[in-house]
């Protein structure tokens, strides 16, 4: 019995203990704390997205910027221009070159600032408050009229007639004749505009050689070396010089954003490029470079593409 109650003592500290201690926090696992979760982006960045309306050429085995530019429709600076080329006798099999304007070819609009002439001074038709306040002059007065007068019927007659006397007269402007304006003058025509291209023969020899769709992209135009080559219609020298294989001495001329023309095999060269010619003027002499006999290879470029000259020139 000693020995139970014994024990009993003992274990009462124990299980007292045991009692105390509160319960262990239990941990949520299955969510992550607020601020330990990852930041989202505000903003993805996506792929740049292609230009639209951008044509690249591939350079093949052959190819020189010239006649790139031909086949476009375009002047070879500007295609060097468009791609950075310092050298344009150095493009590499395989290269991209751009093709198209980096504005897409439209006109940009330059705003000029409008001309509003010299700026017109305001003047009032009075002094201003401080120079009236000081000044005694017949139209203002700092005391009035018959201040200093015994009133009677007198004085008040006089002090109207005066006042209408000091009553400045309005001034009205004197009417003139209205000059008339000179008529406008109408807008200088540019050399040629939109389609409208006038064309001729640019050579009086016979016909060897015809158009073919897919084959011959001009015509071939017979004579003896030294005859004159003429310019089919009015442009500026956008070529001349021996970089297009096969042309040998070349002349290309441009109408207008959509036409152009070829002159190829010539002797000699009368033009350079920039120059400003007229319809039938003489820009080179007939020859033989890079053809079989003197003739004159000449073409009509729509938009780059060769087209058939007799559907432009005047039937003969």
């Amino acid at each position: 019995m000693i020995t139970a109650r014994l024990m009993l003592v003992l274990l009462l500290p124990i299980v007292g203990g045991c009692a105390s201690h509160a319960p262990a926090p239990v941990e949520e696992r299955g969510s992550a704390p607020a601020a330990a979760k990852p930041a989202m982006h505000a903003a993805q960045v996506g792929p740049t997205a292609p230009e639209v309306g951008v044509k690249y050429h591939t350079v093949k085995k052959g190819d020189t910027l010239y006649g790139i530019a031909l086949d476009n429709g375009h002047d070879y600076k500007d295609i060097a221009a468009w791609n950075n080329l310092d050298n344009p006798n150095l493009i590499r099999i395989d290269q991209q070159l751009r093709v198209t304007p980096p504005d897409g070819g439209a006109p940009v609009a330059v705003a000029k600032p409008v001309n509003l002439g010299a700026p017109v001074e305001a003047k009032t038709a009075s002094a201003p408050l401080a120079a009236v306040s000081s000044a005694n002059t017949d139209t203002f007065k700092r005391e009035p009229k018959g201040g200093k007068l015994v009133y009677s019927e007198e004085a008040l007659s006089k002090a109207r007639q005066g006042d209408a006397a000091a009553k400045p007269t309005e001034a009205r402007p004197e009417s003139r004749p209205v000059e008339p304006k000179p008529a406008d003058k109408p807008a200088e025509k540019p050399l040629v505009a939109g389609d409208d291209v006038v064309w001729m023969w640019p050579a009086s020899g016979k016909l060897i050689t015809p158009f073919v769709e897919g084959g011959s992209k001009g015509l071939d135009i017979g004579g003896k070396a030294g005859d004159a080559v003429l310019a089919a219609a009015s442009g500026v020298v956008s070529y001349a010089g021996t970089g297009l294989r096969g042309y040998g001495n070349l002349v290309v001329l441009r109408h207008n954003a959509t036409y152009l023309s070829v002159y190829a095999h010539n002797s000699k060269l009368l033009v350079k490029e920039k120059d400003t010619v007229a319809r039938g003027q003489k820009i080179a002499e007939m020859g033989s470079t890079d053809a079989e006999s003197p003739r004159l290879h000449f073409e009509i470029r729509r938009q780059g593409k060769p087209a058939d000259p007799q559907k432009f020139l005047p039937a003969r």
